[in-house]
C-alpha cells in the first residue's frame, strides 16, 4: 500500500479493518436509569479536571440500554457522570464509563475519549422494580433499584436535561508513554426525541474493586432517580482546552 492510499483510507485501527464505522452514531429506543446521590466534596474534587468546575457535591450514576445503535449494536453501559461548569455554564463530565462491547469502547476512547472499559452492566424490569447491575468480572461492584414507572415526567425537561453538553478528558500515549494527546472535549446529545420519562423511588449500592473504583465517590444520600426512554444521535466532540499546550 502507498503512503498516499494509507492518508486516503486510514481512519481508525485496524487500518484495513476498523473496528466501527464512521460516525454520526444514532440511538433507537435508549433506555436510561439515572440515580442522583450526594457524596462526598473533597473525593469529587479530586477526579474532576480543571478548567472544570464542582458547585455542588452531586453524581448521577447511569445504567443505559441500547438495543439499537448505528455502528455499535445492542450492548449495555454504566457509569458516573458529574454534574460540573464550564466557563460558567452547566454541563456533564463522565468520569468512569463501563460496557460489555468492544466497538463502543474502542469508538468512544479513540473519537472522544470517553473513560470506557470492558465490564458486565445489565438494566432490565424485575416484576415492579427496575433494577440495573455492574458486574467486574465476577464481582458485582454496581446495584441500582429504581420503583417501575411510579410517576410520569414532563418530556420537554427531560429533553432539555439531555441536550446540556457533556465533557471527557481525552488521552492518547505517545509511544514512549508520554500523552501524545491530552485534551478536555466537549459533546452534545443531537436530535433526541424522548419516548417517556418516569420516577419512583430509588436505593444505589456501591462496593470495592481495584479495577472499578466507582465506590470512590461513596453514597451518602440518594437524591432522586429518572427511567428515561428516547431515540437520540450522539454528535461528534470539539476541543475547548488542550493540557498540553501550557
Amino acid at each position: 500500500m502507498k503512503i498516499a492510499d494509507v492518508r486516503k483510507t486510514a481512519f481508525a485501527m485496524p487500518l484495513t479493518n476498523p473496528s466501527y464505522p464512521p460516525g454520526p452514531y444514532r440511538f433507537v429506543n435508549r433506555e436510561y436509569l439515572i440515580i442522583t446521590y450526594r457524596t462526598d466534596p473533597d473525593a469529587l474534587r479530586a477526579v474532576v479536571p480543571e478548567p472544570l468546575t464542582v458547585k455542588d457535591p452531586i453524581v448521577k450514576y447511569e445504567f443505559i440500554r441500547m438495543p439499537d445503535s448505528t455502528g455499535f449494536g445492542d450492548y449495555t453501559e454504566s457509569g458516573q457522570v458529574i454534574p460540573v461548569e464550564f466557563e460558567g455554564k452547566p454541563g456533564g463530565f463522565v468520569h468512569s464509563m463501563y460496557l460489555n462491547d468492544d466497538a463502543p469502547i474502542a469508538g468512544g476512547r479513540e473519537i472522544w475519549g470517553f473513560p470506557k472499559k470492558l465490564a458486565e452492566p445489565s438494566l432490565r424490569a424485575e416484576k415492579d422494580t427496575l433494577v440495573g447491575t455492574l458486574d467486574y468480572g465476577s464481582v458485582r461492584v454496581a446495584t441500582g433499584t429504581m420503583g417501575y414507572k411510579h410517576k410520569t415526567l414532563d418530556t420537554a425537561t427531560i429533553k432539555a436535561a439531555l441536550e446540556v453538553p457533556g465533557f471527557l478528558l481525552k488521552i492518547i500515549p505517545h509511544v514512549d508513554c508520554t500523552p501524545r494527546i491530552c485534551e478536555l472535549v466537549r459533546y452534545r446529545l443531537e436530535d433526541i426525541t424522548v419516548k417517556g420519562a418516569w420516577s419512583g423511588p430509588a436505593g444505589l449500592e456501591l462496593g470495592d474493586h481495584a479495577l472499578a473504583p466507582v465506590a470512590e465517590l461513596p453514597v451518602r444520600e440518594v437524591l432522586s432517580a429518572v427511567h428515561i426512554l428516547a431515540d437520540l444521535t450522539l454528535g461528534l466532540g470539539e476541543v475547548v482546552h488542550d493540557y498540553l499546550k501550557g
